[in-house]
């Protein structure tokens, strides 16, 4: 009997391992499921600013933002916000409706115009207050490494108190995420 029970553990435990790890991903919310979220409990807005056709924006979603750490830090830290920045339909933010903006073959949609203040570079993620106010857009592609290390300083409010420069020299990763 022990050794069936045996071979039932070790079956289930990879099965067991697939499924943790599965649920260690960014749960990404539209802009109304954040916004209704953060009337209840507060949290900074985390808005990834992407396109269909930014192959950056895809190296992006299969490298850092799949990261187990990363994403168990997105999540308890923040509202994740996945968005087109050519998506066609209006979103009201703090009372301003934002809509699509036809210009040559394709368009933008003018929130994110708003968010990256005129500057459409995709990838861009996007830190906003708990009021929807602007921290700091980061353009660009982010490893891992150098993700980590934003997402903390914003999640941490390091951004008030100290500068950039600092907190990357002082920056051990293993006091947020343990060692590697």
């Amino acid at each position: 009997m022990h050794k069936y029970t045996l071979l039932i553990i070790l079956f289930l435990s990879p099965a067991f391992s697939i499924l943790l790890h599965a649920q260690n991903k960014i749960k990404w919310h539209t802009w109304e499921e954040a916004v209704e979220k953060s009337k209840k409990t507060k949290k900074k807005i985390f808005v990834d600013i992407y396109t269909e056709w930014c192959g950056w924006c895809k190296k992006m979603d299969k490298s850092t933002f799949a990261d187990n750490d990363i994403a168990k830090y997105i999540n308890e830290n923040y509202y994740a916000v996945k968005f087109d920045a050519e998506m066609q339909s209006p979103i009201t933010l703090k009372g301003t409706e934002y809509k699509f903006i036809k210009s040559g073959n394709r368009g933008y949609h003018e929130l994110a115009a708003y968010l990256l203040q005129g500057r459409l570079s995709y990838p861009t993620v996007v830190f906003l207050e708990d009021d929807y106010t602007i921290i700091q857009a980061i353009p660009g592609f982010q490893d891992i490494p150098t993700f980590e290390m934003i997402i903390t300083y914003f999640g941490t409010n390091s951004h008030k108190s100290v500068p950039w420069n600092k907190y990357m020299n002082q920056y051990r990763r293993d006091v947020y995420f343990g060692n590697k």
